[in-house]
This record gives structure tokens, sequence and C-alpha cells, in this order.
């Protein structure tokens, strides 16, 4: 599996193999990260599996048996699963934690961010200035495994971390609980500085190779960029974050 080699194999310690296994280990409340599945795997535990990831928001990589061979464990019977380095919070849970405490929400989304780098140098960024949580899709994101959070320097084990299977539903979501959504692009006329980050406010981080999915763009309600003096593409993806969060600590707290 040419894909599989360039990767970081997981290690050993931080999966669980076998369908009884898997199963016991949701229903314990595991936190886990995926689960692969063998794409011709059947049986009544593999339906069990299936439906308690749906309820549990587990993301669920459907592989071929080689893929599955390639984690070099033994009797995994067509299906593993990663357990998670972070534990995922619910979103609407978080709202309100923030709200009763009497602060205004700050969050970011990442949305198609996969430089386990990156993701650790925001997370990092985002706890020294006061976010209060980072919204994450189920798929198309970087691991939040072992390396991330050395990145971070460990900010991923104490910055809330939300996952969700649908970023323009959750958009809808802060929307309903009185939270604007803001977004980075580079032709966007207004500058970072002119934004009120003040209100409860959500931003919106793209990568670097394609920004912010346009279906996403279209439901925020303002577009900002980041002023530069040189004629460059842009910045990374996680020192723009720092620009931007230090803008927004600066507005909350002087």
């Amino acid at each position: 599996m040419k894909n599989f080699r360039h990767k970081q194999r997981p290690k050993k310690n931080t999966l669980i193999t076998g369908r009884d296994k898997v199963i016991e280990a949701i229903r314990s409340a595991v936190f886990l990260d995926k689960i692969y599945l063998d794409t011709t795997a059947k049986g009544k535990e593999i339906e069990e599996i299936r439906k308690l990831a749906a309820a549990n928001q587990i993301p669920v990589n459907y592989v071929p048996v080689s893929k599955l061979n390639n984690f070099n464990v033994t009797h995994h019977e067509g299906v593993i699963a990663q357990i998670a380095r972070v534990k995922y919070y619910d979103l609407q849970q978080v709202i309100s934690f923030i709200v009763e405490k009497g602060e205004s929400p700050l969050m970011l989304i990442l949305d198609g961010i996969t430089d386990i780098r990156n993701i650790g140098g925001i997370a990092r960024t985002a706890y020294c200035c006061g976010v209060h949580a980072i919204i994450i899709p189920d798929k198309g994101v970087g691991a939040l495994n072992e390396d991330a959070i050395l990145t971070s320097a460990g900010a991923l084990e104490k910055i809330p971390v939300c996952r969700v299977n649908s970023l323009m539903k959750t958009v809808d979501e802060l929307h309903l609980n009185g939270i604007q959504v803001f977004a980075s692009k580079m032709t966007a006329p207004k500058n970072v500085f002119d934004c009120d980050f003040k209100e409860p406010c959500a931003i919106i981080l793209g990568s670097e190779e394609k920004g912010i999915h346009p279906t996403l763009m279209k439901i925020c309600d303002e577009q900002f960029k980041i002023p530069m003096s040189g004629d460059f593409e842009s910045l990374n993806v996680s020192v723009a974050t720092g620009i931007i969060l230090f803008e927004a600590m600066k507005q909350r707290s002087f």
C-alpha cells in the first residue's frame, strides 16, 4: 500500500483489534479516533459496529483487507479501531458551558487542514490566545495523534476539541447560538484589524492548497484578509492563525 508507507504506522498500543473488542470499547465509552473496516466484512457484529459508530460520531474508514494487514496486527477480523489521543467534546455542551460562565465564545474551525504540524501550531496559539474550542470535521483533517500533540506542546490535551460530521450543519448550529462565523480570504475587501472579534464568533481556517470550501465560504457572516506589504501568495496557515488570534485577544483584553 503506497499511501500507507508514507504515513507513520499507528503504534500497537493505540489499536483495538477484533469485532467483539471494538464493540466493547465503544460501549465502554473509550474515545476512538476512527475505525478501519474491511470493505468485504459482513456479519451481525459488523452491523453493530456501524450502528454504534454512527451513534457516537466515530468516523469509519472502509478499506481493503490489505491495509488492515499493514497495521502489523493479528486476528483483526476485518476491523481495527484507533484510540484517540484527545477527548472529543459535544459542541452544544461546550457552547452552553462558555455562556454559563459569562464569557463570549471564541472558536476555531479547521477546514481541510491535514498537516499535523500546522494543526499542532494552531492549537498551541489558540490555547495561548484564549480560544474556547477547536472544531474539526470527522474526515479530511489531519489525525490528532501523538505527533500533533507534541507539536502543540500539549495544548491539544488542554483545549476542547469538537468533532462534527458536517461543517455546514455546524455553521447553522453556531448561528442558532448567536455566534457569527468569520472566514479568512485573500481577496476580501475588509482587513482583519477591522473585524469585531469581541462578539461571540468562530473563525474558519482553510488549507493552504485549497482554502475554505466555497459552499462553506458562502454561509459565513463576514470575510476578511490579512494585509501584506509584499507581493506573495499567502501566509502559512499556522502563522496566519497567530495574526488573527492575537488581534482577537487584543480586542477582548484591551
